[in-house]
């Protein structure tokens, strides 16, 4: 018996190897704010995770020549001076894949929805360079967002950064995620990004998906206005690292950033605390660098580089209207277009209140359905006119017929144009409408009965021909004449 034992402990013995972890570990000197100033960890990164007790994480931010400087990506209260920080070698990465679509989760991808861990084993680092102008393909594709008034004269292609302005309550929020809604059918991932905004109304923008079943292919990513500034600022990083994940895996992604105002200013916060030189409005001078390696990483892909596309709608606050600010017209220079809100126009009953006068898509003309580009330039023109002689008119005595008649043309484009909350139309829907429209079937009507029309009007289409609807999106002359066809049965009917 003794001698099994020895035997044992002799070949215990033999089978030992020493395993020595070499880990690299810094010292706290300085916390205060969210920002800890770390000594020693020579080898770091710029942009690197490291690792605080209590499994709480920071981002290396400042590389200075005796220690380093990082934000804390958590509550800045955990951490004291003294406290070992571990170096992990990693540059900030968050989790991405298939396994995220319908989750709720924080700006370094960790779960929030109680739903349980993320099953993914793929990251991606939240920076990285831009797809080059070799990669890229030019816009193609329409996006719907299910807005007659943007579908038709503000179009959005698959790949394209179009910007949405306004002051705040003007319906920003509202067209983005009803772009999402749309989308349902559409094999498109969408993900949310949610930056400084109350918990309550990220909450709301959650439930809205859910009952529209929206977040079958909808990724959300929170950092609410209690959240430190270090994951505001993270947050649209981490979003567009989920979203790529699908580009680059050949399926089209829209990224939806709400908003990018309260990022540069959690940015702001960040440098200022870092004690970096601020420039105008106490921005430090890099804020344009900030949104353009963040915008131009939505594009078109050539086949060969992977064939998908990033369609990114961030959202800028304006202050009384006013776009010539520091933050609005840096992200409109950076982006393909803007849709502008205006609190008149939303006060005025006019939803989506956009202005289509300063409103532009730079490049989704190129990918919009024929049959619209084909109807919209009538709608166009009507329109440019009603402003023009809406302006004149209010200072006129007396307005001509002919101007009186373009009047009430254009007050009922504005009526055949506006839409409800939450209630996306298919592209189909809004060919029928805006022909009908513009061929002056609706000159005749009250602007308080268009809606019914509209609704009426798409229901006797749909019933009375089903395999015109597939035929519409071409527009052939064939379709064009039985669509007028019967249109006018309709009139008859009524």
């Amino acid at each position: 018996m003794p001698e099994d034992l020895s035997a044992i402990i002799k070949k215990r013995i033999g089978e030992f190897q020493s395993a020595s972890k070499v880990e690299e570990v810094g010292t706290v000197i300085e916390s205060g704010d969210g920002i800890i100033r770390i000594k020693g960890l020579p080898g770091a990164l710029a942009g690197e995770m490291v690792e605080f007790p209590g499994k709480i994480f920071g981002m290396v931010f400042n590389l200075e020549r005796e220690d380093i400087l990082a934000v804390l990506l958590g509550p800045h209260t955990a951490i004291k001076e003294g406290d070992l920080v571990k170096s992990t070698g990693r540059v900030m990465e968050v989790p991405v894949g298939e396994g995220l679509i319908g989750r709720v989760v924080d700006a370094i991808g960790e779960p929030i929805d109680g739903l349980g861990p993320i099953k993914t084993k793929n990251f991606r680092p939240v920076e990285r360079l831009a797809p080059g102008v070799i990669d890229r393909t030019p816009v193609s594709q329409p996006l719907q967002t299910g807005y007659k008034l943007i579908d038709a004269l503000i179009p959005i292609g698959r790949g394209q950064r179009e910007l949405i302005i306004g002051d705040r309550s003007t319906g920003k929020s509202t067209l983005a995620i009803d772009a999402i809604l749309n989308q349902k059918g559409e094999n498109v991932v969408c993900v949310y990004v949610a930056i400084g905004q109350k918990e309550a109304n990220i909450l709301q923008v959650i439930e809205t998906l859910r009952e529209h079943g929206a977040m079958d292919y909808t990724i959300v990513v929170s950092a609410s206005a209690s959240d430190p500034a270090a994951l505001q600022y993270l947050a649209p990083y981490a979003g567009c690292a989920m979203a790529e994940e699908f580009m680059f895996n050949g399926k089209d992604a829209l990224i939806i950033f709400d908003d990018l105002t309260k990022h540069a200013q959690a940015y702001r916060m960040i440098s200022l605390l870092l004690r970096r030189p601020p420039g105008r409005e106490a921005y430090p001078g890099d804020v344009f660098y900030l949104h353009s390696r963040l915008l131009e990483r939505s594009a078109k892909l050539r086949p060969e580089s992977g064939g998908g596309s990033l369609t990114a709608l961030p959202i800028i606050e304006t202050q009384l209207g006013d776009v010539t600010a520091y933050i609005p017209t840096n992200v409109i220079s950076i982006t393909d277009g803007q849709i502008f809100l205006e609190e008149g126009l939303f006060n005025a009953g006019v939803r989506p209140a956009v202005n289509v006068g300063i409103s532009v898509s730079r490049v989704g003309g190129k990918a919009q359905v024929p049959a619209i580009r084909k109807i919209a330039g009538r709608l166009r023109l009507d329109l440019a006119q009603y402003r023009e002689k809406q302006a004149f008119s209010l200072f006129a005595a007396e307005v001509d017929e002919e101007t009186q008649r373009q009047l009430k043309r254009g007050a009922l484009m504005v009526e055949v144009l506006k839409q409800g909350k939450n209630k996306p139309r298919p592209v189909e829907d809004q060919i029928i409408i805006i022909y009908a429209a513009t061929a002056g079937y609706c000159d005749m009507l009250e602007p308080a009965r268009v809606s019914d029309f509209e609704a009426k009007l798409v229901g006797f289409v749909r019933r009375s021909e089903p395999g015109l609807i597939g035929a519409l999106r071409d527009f052939s002359k064939e379709t064009e004449e039985k669509l007028n066809k019967l249109i006018k049965q309709f009139g008859e009917s009524r």
